[in-house]
């Protein structure tokens, strides 16, 4: 309770009331003077209808009684008491008063007539009540809500009681009656509360009183003190999982249905003989992590955070739980989907669009799929946002009530999905350089038009339609760092597994039979199985199985299987098909001229050679026809070679190519129009007239579909590139054929393996394929060049070996060294080589034999093609008896390729993720293969260990405990005999680094701190920068007695004090070895220093402390001083801060040279 001052105005001398209050007191005695009835009977607008609620103001009348009370408590210069700030809600003036219930004679006067009029908001008071009870009117203001239906009616229970207000000694007491929440024995008195409905949140306005009322003052004296922090954060969580939704109107719906119905359809065509309901497999994504690093990185494959395959199947999330927040977090907006060529960005991307269009994300009105190749189609184009959005995507229907469409979307932002698909690396570079958006942000831009590129920019750096959701998608190499720094999600997209790789075949092979004989075909090459963990790769696959019939020997390495796709495109639809096109794409193969021309020499060879044999016009059609095709390969490969260095699958527009050229790639597949622009107008009418209205359009989209091919000029549609490994095929022929080309990229600068350490500008990963494939190509047999017509030349092809073999392969990075593998893998394991088979086995032998004795990956990713081929150069060095240590930590390699590799006799031991290691453990020995498993045991290695995931904590554990109990599984069982020892590797365990970081520390050092007592022979022990403070100091010092063996100990950066320092002292002693101590920038004032310094002698084998960046001043200085004379054998003291004087420092390093600075 809480004492104030009586204030004449609301306090006047009513009388005095009874001592004795307790009959006044009862709840039910309140409940019978305080009827609900009365308290609203005077006013029937606050009659509250459950069935009829009205937000409408309520309506002003005039009270006549106010006046005269304002002129009876207005207070006289004379008294001077300061006026009062007019506030928001003003308190009514008219109370009921006196012993009698007395009114003043002014309002008797007024109101004997027709009773007393009520004010706007005020509640009438009782007709009886006792004399001295005074009843306190509480005043209701009503606040409208955004949407009346989000709330509904209900009862709560509120029982009145009487809160007695100490005042001043001259003061009577005053008694009020406020509101208070009910108890299980109150009365219950139903009054009617609005309360949200289906979560929603009440606004502020309503959940709380007026500022400056009488309610406020009451509610701040005598209600308990509330945590503001907790209710603010409970009601953010609210409106996060609830946001605002809108009504939409009927016109809206009706395009958001025939836009459903446009999307599904262009979605489910994906390419000529491919849909997506028959050929989509429900693959799941991988939510990745990032390290926090904070500087402006160019690739983003090594700021991932390195996942192990177990891992990966933990991480898995299915589509339609992109979108979802997890664990509390902040919702997802900005979403970047990463994958390599070919692993199914745009065909998930496709999907999504199909479920929206099926209704199967709720959450969103509008989808807007935005292309990178409008970027080229529409350079000189200016539009507005609206016309973007709604008219240009080749996704989207053109609506005539476009205005109310774009209104409803900027209304709901965060109900509208944008997606970025077919952007390459540079393209989010010139996105994100574009900084001037004054014109975007004026608030009348009806009218406006700007570039494509300035849209896609103020979009993509969330200038306008903030509160939209974006999903891009992008490679792994290259990707700008801008998108980094903005994104919520990181999500990658995964590969076929074996049962997916069969459930694809079995959709893209019919028949029973010709599935089964190209499985049979399948299991002969194992490579090509390896390759189909690529979806994109396994569609070429089974391409090539599926004209094969096995007639065709099957191809042996990538190279040799994207050959073999470009012989089958060249050969359907044949170019007879495209001579009859003639007319419609304006092709000519000669001017009439050269028509007659040949006609003449024709009919004189004839003559010539009558009598002797003729030569069929079938014979001189086919050369024709090789000569035409050579030459439109060749103009094909260096179009390709021109994609690939802009690292672009788009075919630039300024490039005039022949209509010739264009229908060539179109009908053989190699190249795919993109439309620049949907060109569809659509009126919006009722819901009964959708049907028929979408029926019309899909009509017109097909008519629109069949000319494509011959009207493309005419509109704003740019070609692109049908498939990334075609195009980089395409691109490795143009170098490996053309002599200048050749010369200055292959040879002058070798192709990305040149260049020592940390100094080449990583590629990108089209770069990379053109390259391997350029190399490879000159050692494919004559038979299969000529196929495309073209031929080997051998003095490239010995150029090239011999640029190979000088190769320094110990100083090559790791992506180098596997770059050269493929090299060597790729010229050598080919099914017709076109050198000697001597040159063959030469490379490999000296690729083998050059390779350094610590083969380490670290860092690269390793998908199941690149183990086969590590695979099998290793395998060649096994003839030779060599031996390699293999470091496949943080590659990602599957436990198949892992067991590959490890079993190999030429790998002595192997470091990998654990979690993987003891999955593969665990397999073996449910497969009852103990000689397997015992190599595996005996060659894993864990010295050094580095731990920078708080999983790696986890999975350390857990190999602990194995070789604490001698068995893999938890099972309580007899040790395994092959464990009887233990783990090796744990038991030469001698450094442990943790480098997880103080945001995540905390989390993992209490997990370290349950098996670190059984690492006895841990030597080296670095802790620095996790944050333990003083409790982890002291849970640490517990396992000293265990770490007999400990030597070096780094407790640096990890907000250590004074206790921290006194709970470990007496435990240092017991570190019999400990000769270097670290504790660097902790917070060790002159207690600690006091306390360290008392122990000092008493740790004969320490011989460095480095106290260094603490709060100790020159009295702790000088104590370590001191105590360090009495250790001689003491190296060096470190523990210069700014809080020591130079002067005292400098003494200091004259007494004992021990002392340094640094």
């Amino acid at each position: 309770m809480q004492d104030v001052d009586q204030d004449p105005i609301f306090c006047p001398d009513y009388g005095a009331l009874p001592d004795d209050l307790s009959e006044f007191m009862n709840d039910s005695y309140l409940v019978k003077i305080l009827d609900t009835d009365g308290l609203f009977s005077d006013d029937p607008t606050l009659i509250f209808d459950d069935n009829n609620f009205s937000d409408t103001p309520l309506a002003k009348e005039p009270d006549p009684c106010r006046n005269q009370q304002e002129d009876k408590i207005k207070p006289t210069r004379k008294q001077n008491i300061p006026q009062k700030r007019p506030r928001a809600f003003t308190l009514p003036k008219h109370r009921t008063m006196g012993k009698n219930n007395c009114t003043p004679k002014k309002q008797k006067a007024e109101g004997t007539g027709g009773g007393s009029v009520q004010r706007e908001g005020h509640l009438s008071c009782p007709s009886t009540l006792p004399q001295s009870i005074l009843p306190f009117q509480q005043y209701n203001q009503f606040v409208t809500s955004p949407d009346v239906t989000s709330y509904q009616f209900k009862t709560q229970t509120i029982c009145p009681s009487v809160i007695r207000l100490s005042f001043p000694k001259a003061a009577l007491p005053l008694y009020v009656l406020v509101p208070v929440p009910p108890s299980p024995s109150a009365y219950e008195l139903q009054v009617p509360y609005i309360f949200p409905e289906d979560s929603a949140v009440v606004p502020a306005l309503m959940s709380s009183s007026p500022f400056g009322t009488l309610s406020d003052n009451t509610s701040k004296v005598m209600s308990p003190p509330c945590n503001y922090e907790t209710a603010k954060s409970n009601v953010s969580t609210a409106v996060r999982q609830s946001p605002a939704t809108f009504e939409i109107p009927q016109i809206v719906k009706n395009y958001i249905k025939m836009a459903k119905a446009h999307m599904h359809q262009i979605c489910e065509e994906m390419e000529p003989g491919l849909n997506l309901s028959s050929h989509f497999l429900d693959v799941k994504a991988i939510q990745r992590e990032m390290f926090c690093s904070g500087k402006k990185y160019k690739s983003l494959h090594k700021e991932l955070v390195s996942m192990g395959d177990m891992d990966r199947q933990k991480n898995l999330i299915k589509l339609s739980q992109i979108f979802e927040n997890s664990n509390g977090n902040k919702p997802k907006r900005y979403i970047l989907l990463i994958g390599k060529a070919g692993m199914g960005k745009t065909t998930l991307i496709r999907k999504l669009c199909q479920d929206w269009a099926r209704d199967s994300i709720p959450q969103f009105d509008f989808v807007f799929l935005l292309n990178g190749a409008h970027l080229i189609s529409s350079k000189k184009s200016h539009y507005s946002l609206q016309t973007l959005l709604l008219d240009v995507p080749t996704f989207a229907i053109s609506p005539i009530n476009i205005e109310e469409v774009y209104a409803q979307v900027l209304k709901a932002p965060k109900r509208v999905l944008i997606i970025f698909d077919g952007f390459g690396d540079q393209d989010y570079e010139i996105l994100f350089r574009e900084k001037d958006f004054a014109a975007l942000l004026e608030k009348d831009t009806k009218g406006k038009v700007f570039t494509v590129r300035k849209l896609y920019s103020a979009i993509l750096q969330r200038v306008v339609l903030p509160g939209s959701i974006l999903l891009i998608s992008a490679r792994p190499k290259g990707t700008a760092y801008h998108l980094v720094q903005r994104l919520d999600s990181l999500l990658e997209t995964s590969g076929f597994t074996p049962l997916n790789v069969e459930t694809y075949f079995s959709r893209y092979f019919d028949d029973p039979n010709l599935r089964e004989s190209v499985l049979k075909h399948l299991e002969k090459c194992s490579y090509l199985r390896h390759l189909c963990w690529n979806p994109g790769l396994c569609r070429l696959v089974c391409l090539v199985l599926e004209h094969s019939a096995g007639s065709e020997s099957l191809p042996r390495t990538l190279t040799e299987l994207c050959h073999q796709v470009l012989c089958i495109k060249m050969k359907n639809n044949n170019w007879g098909c495209c001579t009859q096109a003639k007319a419609q794409a304006q092709i000519t193969l000669q001017s009439s001229r050269q028509e007659s021309k040949r006609a003449q020499v024709r009919k004189r060879a004839r003559w010539s050679t009558k009598g002797k044999s003729q030569i069929p016009d079938e014979v001189l059609q086919t050369a024709q026809r090789k000569i035409c095709e050579k030459n439109i390969i060749s103009r094909l490969s260096s179009l390709a070679w021109e994609g690939v260095k802009a690292n672009t699958s788009i075919l630039p527009k300024e490039v005039r190519l022949c209509s010739k050229l264009k229908t060539f790639g179109l009908r053989k597949g190699v190249f795919l129009i993109y439309q620049g622009s949907a060109n569809q107008v659509c009126s919006l009418c009722e819901s009964e007239g959708v049907e028929g209205e979408q029926e019309t359009i899909e009509s017109e989209n097909a008519q629109r579909r069949n000319q494509q091919t011959t009207d493309f000029e005419e509109n704003d549609d740019v070609l692109v590139w049908a498939d990334p490994f075609i195009q980089s095929y395409l691109a490795g022929l143009h170098l490996s054929m053309n002599r200048n080309v050749m010369n200055q990229n292959l040879f002058q600068k070798p192709p990305s393996l040149s260049g020592p350490k940390g100094r080449r500008r990583p590629e990108g990963e089209l770069q990379e394929l053109t390259r391997r494939f350029a190399f490879s190509i000159q050692f494919l047999s004559r038979t299969e060049l000529r196929r495309l017509h073209l031929d080997t030349n051998p003095n490239k092809q010995a150029l090239i070996s011999e640029h190979l073999k000088g190769l320094s392969l110990a100083d090559l990075c790791p992506d180098q060294v596997l770059e050269a593998c493929h090299y060597v893998f790729e010229a050598s394991f080919s099914c017709g080589n076109g050198g000697s088979d001597s040159g063959k086995e030469t490379l490999v032998t000296h690729l083998s034999a050059n390779l350094p004795e610590f083969l380490t990956f670290r860092g690269i990713p390793l998908g199941p093609p690149d183990a086969y081929v590590v695979h099998k150069i290793l395998e060649r060095a096994e003839n030779g008896g060599r031996g390699f240590s293999l470091d496949l930590e943080d590659t990602g390699i599957p436990i198949s390729g892992l067991r590959s590799l490890v079993g190999l006799g030429s790998c002595s031991t192997y470091r990998a993720c654990i979690a993987d290691v003891i999955a593969l453990w665990e397999q073996l020995e449910q497969s009852g293969e103990s000689r397997p498993l015992q190599h595996f045991v005996t060659k894993l290695k864990l010295h050094p260990l580095k731990v920078i995931q708080v999983s790696q904590i986890e999975h350390l554990g857990k190999l602990v405990n194995i070789h604490i109990h001698r068995r893999l599984s938890c099972r309580p069982r007899e040790p395994d005999p092959i464990l009887d020892e233990g783990v090796p590797a744990v038991k030469e365990l001698y450094k442990l680094e943790l480098a997880i970081g103080p945001e995540r520390g905390p989390q993992a050092i209490p997990r370290l701190w349950e098996f670190l007592p059984n690492l006895h022979d841990l030597q080296h022990l670095d802790l620095e920068e996790n944050k333990i403070g003083d409790q982890g100091a002291e849970q640490l010092a517990d396992t000293f007695s265990s770490l007999c063996f400990l030597q070096i100990l780094n407790l640096s950066q990890n907000c250590i004090g004074d206790n921290g320092v006194k709970k470990m002292v007496t435990a240092l002693k017991d570190l019999p070895k400990l000769h270097c101590l670290i504790l660097y920038s902790n917070v060790i004032s002159d207690e600690g220093a006091s306390t360290l310094a008392a122990v000092l002698p008493h740790m004969a084998s320490l011989t460095d402390l480095d106290v260094k960046y603490n709060k100790l001043s020159d009295v702790g200085a000088q104590c370590l001083g001191a105590s360090l004379r009495q250790c001689k054998k003491m190296k060096t003291l470190r523990l210069w801060n700014q809080c020591i004087p130079y002067g005292v420092f400098e003494r200091l390093q004259q007494q004992d040279p021990r002392i340094l600075w640094h």
